[in-house]
């Protein structure tokens, strides 16, 4: 515990396409999380397959509808990944993101805050709820996750100066 860890954030179509993004960036950077990596990207099906079930096991978990439903809104449009780095970024960065259901998220956090649906209306639609953000679920997922989104050369070192206050 207490190590610095990397983690991986994707910014869904409807963050991007809300244009909210910037500013639940800035959350994850005034708590003192390092942005490390960055692009903008639309990513094929393929890829989604590799992260939702190979990493994720969304069909294996919740079944091919549910996958297929999030691969759907996934599709939508451009997304934003990125890499954050801090003191146990993974824990860090759920906690902010909220609950995977907009509806049960507290308010102060992100999905709470700039999210609503809930999964009834979502199974009642026959779609994937909204929820602006895809967070690594723990260590293991991070470290599967990072090297499927990002090449090294991708990724930074770099320092600056809150790491003075927050390591």
């Amino acid at each position: 515990m207490g190590d610095v860890e990397r983690t991986l954030v994707l910014f869904k179509p409807d963050a991007v396409q809300r244009g909210v993004v910037g500013e639940i960036m800035t959350r994850f950077e005034r708590v003192g999380l390092k942005i490390v990596g960055t692009k903008m990207i639309t990513p094929t099906r393929e890829h989604f397959y590799k992260h939702y079930e190979e990493i994720g096991q969304v069909i294996t978990r919740r079944g091919e509808k549910v996958f297929n439903n999030v691969i759907d809104t996934m599709i939508e449009g451009p997304i934003i990944a990125m890499v954050l780095e801090g003191i146990e970024a993974v824990e860090l960065v759920r906690k902010l993101v909220g609950s995977t259901e907009p509806k049960s998220s507290a308010p102060g956090t992100i999905r709470g805050d700039f999210s609503h649906m809930s999964y009834g209306y979502g199974d009642a639609q026959d779609k994937a709820i909204p929820n602006l953000i895809h967070a690594s679920g723990d260590e293991s997922d991070a470290a599967q996750e990072i090297p499927h989104w990002f090449s090294e050369d991708e990724l930074y070192d770099y320092s600056v100066l809150n790491e003075k206050f927050t390591r």
